[in-house]
């Protein structure tokens, strides 16, 4: 499909700057199944659930994945670099973007402090560069900890710096297991409160782990959605989870992912008959109009920007011209975008 398709306008006010507070009292547009939208709030989230569904979060956990050096070795000048960590390989090796990624080679030396550097290794596809760190495992883990800072979108960066309060505002209350570079920004909305409402209505929920990379907020760049190579990432589906979920969905319970992450994870661990089953490894799913759904019957998402991937799988989810309308009435009603804005929930058309 044409990536032209997926375009609409968003004025620039209205990506989020700062999250809501607190965190359920963001807004959240319904899109039901026949297309039409209504305006409520995040903490009336569980009135549109039924007893017996399940809520599926992602428990991942940001690092501060962000690292400020200089490129030393080479001649008498040491550019500044920053780096942005991706997805980890081994011990002491990541998967990194840097900045300005055209002042390093191969083999070139990053210095970000005195006890920390990194050789790269490669530079591969797409703007990656592969580093290997001075230090490994745990050490590298306190290292990046004391050095690096929280890697808010760029569409947030690019307007203010990062602070104290971005280390609690960029981290959801699920978040367990230390690996992703980017926030389930879905699960931002949550609160003890409102997980208690959940409860009480008789809705279960379950966690599974994807560690969203920095490729989340790289650009489409080519004209049609065939051309575009999807980033990877790492997940895990525990056989457990599977099986419940299975289980509940077979009682007439529905499975309603709680962002795209979450989705995207479970779309991936769909075996080959549609079954969901224990999963772990990389994906690199990519969703457009025209899949077919096995395991999610419902999305709950932040409002995702133009051209983006994430728009083109919502529209997936519910229709391309039902997305496009929902977003307009969004933007014409002063919902907040991406990552710290507002929420939508979304419900596909019947089949």
């Amino acid at each position: 499909m044409k990536v032209d398709l997926f375009d609409f306008e968003l004025p620039p006010d209205l990506i989020a700057l700062r999250p809501a507070s607190p965190r359920d009292a963001a807004r959240q547009l319904i899109v039901n199944p026949d297309g039409q939208v209504s305006d409520d709030l995040v903490c009336n989230f569980a009135d549109h659930l039924n007893p017996g569904d399940v809520l599926v979060f992602n428990d991942t956990r940001v690092i501060p994945a962000r690292l400020t050096g200089r490129r030393s070795g080479r001649g008498d000048t040491e550019p500044a670099i920053e780096v942005t960590l991706h997805q980890r390989l081994a011990d002491a090796t990541w998967l990194a973007f840097a900045k300005p990624g055209r002042k390093l080679k191969t083999g070139d030396n990053i210095r970000f402090s005195d006890d920390l550097f990194a050789r790269v290794q490669a530079k591969n596809d797409g703007g990656e560069i592969e580093l290997e760190f001075s230090v490994g495992g745990a050490d590298l883990d306190s290292a990046i900890a004391v050095h690096g800072v929280m890697p808010l979108p760029p569409y947030i960066a690019s307007k203010r710096p990062t602070d104290d309060r971005d280390i609690d505002d960029y981290q959801t209350m699920f978040a367990a297991r230390d690996g992703a570079v980017a926030a389930p920004t879905a699960s931002l909305h949550f609160t003890g409160d409102l997980m208690q409402r959940i409860a009480e209505r008789g809705v279960a929920h379950e966690f599974v782990t994807l560690h969203v990379g920095a490729g989340t907020f790289l650009p489409v760049k080519a004209d049609d959605t065939t051309d575009h190579k999807m980033h990877s990432e790492w997940g895990e589906v525990d056989a457990d989870v599977a099986q419940r979920l299975t289980a509940a969905r077979a009682g007439g319970g529905r499975i309603i992912a709680i962002g795209t992450t979450a989705l995207r994870l479970l779309e991936s661990a769909a075996g080959k008959d549609g079954r969901l089953q224990g999963w772990s490894g990389a994906t690199d799913i990519f969703i457009t109009p025209g899949y077919r759904f096995a395991v999610v019957d419902g999305l709950m998402t932040n409002f995702h920007l133009p051209r983006s991937t994430l728009f083109m799988l919502v529209s997936a989810f519910c229709g391309l011209d039902t997305m496009q309308a929902a977003y307009a009435h969004a933007v014409a009603r002063g919902y907040r975008f991406y990552s710290y804005g507002d929420s939508s929930l979304l419900w596909p058309a019947s089949p």
